[in-house]
């Protein structure tokens, strides 16, 4: 990741076939201070991740040949950047869709290019910084998974597990209040969305997400706990 204040420098990806709509997001993000780079399609978006290193894809969803989901899906088995997704469809399942096969958020066009630059700067806020930390490491311990809070990663012996940027952000809210349940509200705020019902479904998926890594069984999880009424709780050892 480029080192920045904020968001200074950071470098974007924006993979869209329309070229018009391209350039217009590529000019107006660099007005603001970002480095941009165009992709046309998902090759071309791939030949560039092989030389480039981004701190932000901006996938749009469709486009001909593979579509930003198959894209999605697929970069996220091994690149934890963060991904948001652009979107003609209005339907909350396509959107929903969107954020299991692993984006961040979703934008659903058309959209006003300052809602695009908020949403871009409150993910790039959630990415756990680079900063040196001196003080001693601490663990949370999840049977054979461990989450290191310090340096916000999570392991599963010698094997890094790779978090999303919204992933890491929800383990830094649960390490924060461990064996304390958190409200779907709060961690809708905490994340810095908004959309009531929609965003509360969202926080839904993500949590399902997190337990794919967590827990040995997801569909019975014994850390990431589902508290009745209350909301969600980290129940490390």
């Amino acid at each position: 990741m480029i080192p920045r204040d904020e968001h200074g420098e950071a470098h974007l990806l924006v993979v869209d076939d329309d070229q018009r709509i391209r350039q217009l997001l590529q000019k107006y993000l660099a007005r603001n201070g970002f480095l941009v780079t165009g992709a046309r399609d998902a090759a071309h978006a791939r030949r560039l991740l092989l030389g480039l290193e981004f701190d932000m894809l901006i996938i749009d969803i469709m486009m001909p040949g593979e579509d930003g989901l198959s894209l999605t899906q697929d970069l996220r088995r091994t690149l934890p950047t963060p991904i948001l997704l652009l979107t003609a469809r209005g339907d909350a399942d396509d959107r929903i869709k969107g954020l299991e096969m692993g984006a961040d958020d979703y934008l659903a066009k058309p959209f006003e290019p300052k809602e695009l630059l908020l949403r871009v700067n409150a993910i790039l806020r959630r990415v756990p910084k680079t900063d040196i930390v001196v003080e001693p490491p601490k663990i949370l311990q999840m049977a054979d998974v461990r989450y290191d809070v310090t340096r916000s990663e999570l392991w599963r012996g010698d094997e890094r597990i790779r978090l999303t940027a919204t992933e890491n952000a929800l383990m830094k809210l649960f390490a924060a209040n461990a064996h304390e349940p958190i409200t779907r509200t709060q961690l809708v705020n905490d994340l810095g969305k908004s959309d009531g019902s929609a965003q509360e479904r969202a926080v839904d998926v993500q949590i399902t997400r997190l337990r794919r890594k967590l827990e040995a069984d997801p569909k019975q999880p014994r850390y990431l706990q589902t508290v009745r009424g209350a909301g969600y709780m980290l129940a490390p050892d």
